[in-house]
């Protein structure tokens, strides 16, 4: 045991652990994004059905398949209904990724390893999304896992027995890409962009053969049931996963993510700026050398062998970065990914300039500002924060809540998680809907009219008495709960005595 304390690796387990672990479950559910996926997980638990994703038992939610839902109700179902449970699957992604890494330098660019886990776990981008419930983490897991498997292909190439080794490593190649797009569909496919074009470019006595018949199989073996099944049971429903969730996203401004011309520079240069602090510094030297080295590998095809890491890195890089500023779709987590080779490139220019390791003393004093960064956001007090509603919500309520009902406001899923209710968005007046995600679940006159009990209600407290009377019209009486919370009336209602 002494022996080990006093080894890198011994240290770096133990400040990824901390990192990863330290105040994750300190923070309640922030709406919306962490709200909607762990409602959907907890509607899956609820009913017993892992097949159909839903916001509420009456209504589906179709923007993403299910794999990160499936990986949450699978933790709180062990761990049990709190945030530490909602969040472990984000982490545990973050500690594959980080492990990813480590053994990606030591195949690409032996003897550092663990400079390059160190990069990657302490930027800023990396470990702030590994506290934020989303498909991102474990679909940048998921894919670094697929190039992980392509590099130990790549670079077995010789011997029979390694040949035979190395189309285990392109199976698992497959395996990974069927779980990333089970996480969040085609997009999940762009690395395979960066495997065809680097066999593309290398020598042909360097390149690897990936697409075997098999390898196809298996992935179609295991990312197309769950398609399949619920394209045959809600008709339609191909149409919009193909139309709605890739071509418009991709190519329109639908869903207002920045998709003006220049939103690219708004969201990417930021999210590259501050993501990768504190290796920001490296990583511009490394992109002020790019240019010198692109055109050398433009000019002489040889050198790409001998440069075969760098220039793998480089188009893991550049290729799926030029697909994000094209798309008309842009978020920061968009780029997750991407801080992998990141990571790798830093650590490569670190070591061209002689660098190793950062001192330890510094390691642990920004260790120290990242975990006070995340307990300062289990602190801060934000309209976000689903376990403050719930507070709210108990303190006024007179009785069990199995509902809560949002009337033309934003809804809270998170309470699903802190406050155990049912979670219903709910319009004034009947509306045309979507067949697929509609903007509402129901309308008031019919969520009025099914008399459930032990319904809490919710409406910005500028609309009160609109709606009050609007209740009163329909042969109800509405009662405010309490002060206004946070700008809201939480109400119940029941039926007007005569």
């Amino acid at each position: 045991m002494p022996r080990l304390l006093r080894t890198p690796g011994f240290w770096i387990c133990a400040l990824v652990l901390a990192l990863a672990f330290g105040f994750l479950g300190s923070r309640g559910i922030w709406d919306p994004d962490e709200g909607r996926y762990t409602n959907v997980a907890l509607n899956m638990l609820d009913s017993g059905d892992w097949l159909n994703p839903r916001r509420h038992h009456e209504v589906g939610h179709w923007t993403k398949p299910p794999l990160t839902y499936w990986a949450i109700a699978s933790s709180v179902a062990v761990f049990g209904h709190n945030p530490w449970a909602a969040r472990l699957p984000a982490a545990l992604a973050y500690l594959l990724s980080v492990w990813l890494v480590w053994r990606l330098a030591r195949r690409m660019m032996p003897g550092t390893q663990h400079q390059a886990a160190v990069v990657y776990a302490t930027m800023l981008l990396p470990l702030g999304a590994s506290q934020l419930i989303t498909t991102d983490y474990l679909l940048a897991a998921f894919e670094t896992l697929a190039l992980y498997a392509f590099v130990e292909a790549q670079w077995r190439v010789g011997t029979a027995a390694r040949d035979r080794v190395g189309l285990g490593w392109v199976a698992l190649m497959w395996v990974a890409f069927a779980l990333a797009f089970l996480t969040k569909g085609p997009p999940a496919l762009l690395p395979l962009l960066v495997v065809f074009a680097f066999n593309l470019l290398l020598p042909r006595e360097r390149r690897r053969r990936t697409l075997h018949w098999w390898g196809l199989g298996l992935f179609v073996l295991l990312a197309l049931p769950w398609y399949v099944a619920v394209v045959l049971n809600h008709p339609g429903l191909f149409e919009y996963f193909i139309g709605d969730e890739v071509v418009n996203r991709v190519t329109t401004n639908e869903f207002g993510r920045h998709g003006e011309w220049y939103g690219w520079l708004q969201v990417y240069l930021p999210t590259l700026l501050i993501g990768t602090l504190p290796w920001s510094a490296p990583l511009w030297r490394w992109l002020r050398s790019l240019p010198a080295q692109l055109r050398r590998w433009h000019r002489d095809r040889a050198t790409r062998g001998e440069d075969a890491p760098a220039l793998l890195l480089a188009l893991w890089i550049l290729l799926p970065l030029l697909v994000f500023c094209l798309s008309k779709s842009r978020m920061p987590l968009y780029l997750l990914p991407l801080f992998v080779p990141i990571a790798l490139a830093i650590t490569a220019q670190r070591t061209s300039e002689g660098r190793g390791l950062p001192r330890w003393p510094w390691l642990a004093a920004w260790a120290g500002v990242l975990l006070a960064l995340k307990l300062g956001a289990a602190l801060w007090p934000t309209h976000k924060n689903a376990a403050e509603w719930a507070d709210a919500i108990r303190a006024r309520s007179h009785g069990p809540v199995q509902e809560v009902a949002f009337l033309e406001d934003m809804t809270r899923y998170g309470l699903h998680l802190h406050l155990g209710a049912e979670i219903e968005k709910v319009a004034l007046d009947p509306q045309p809907q979507a067949r697929f995600n509609p903007v509402n679940d129901t309308d008031l006159a019919r969520e009025l009219a099914e008399h459930e009990p032990h319904v809490v209600w919710v409406c910005k407290q500028a609309r009160w008495e609109e709606f009050r009377a609007r209740i009163d019209a329909l042969g109800y009486r509405a009662t405010a709960l309490g002060t206004p919370y946070r700008g809201r009336v939480i109400f119940q209602v029941e039926p007007a005595r005569r």
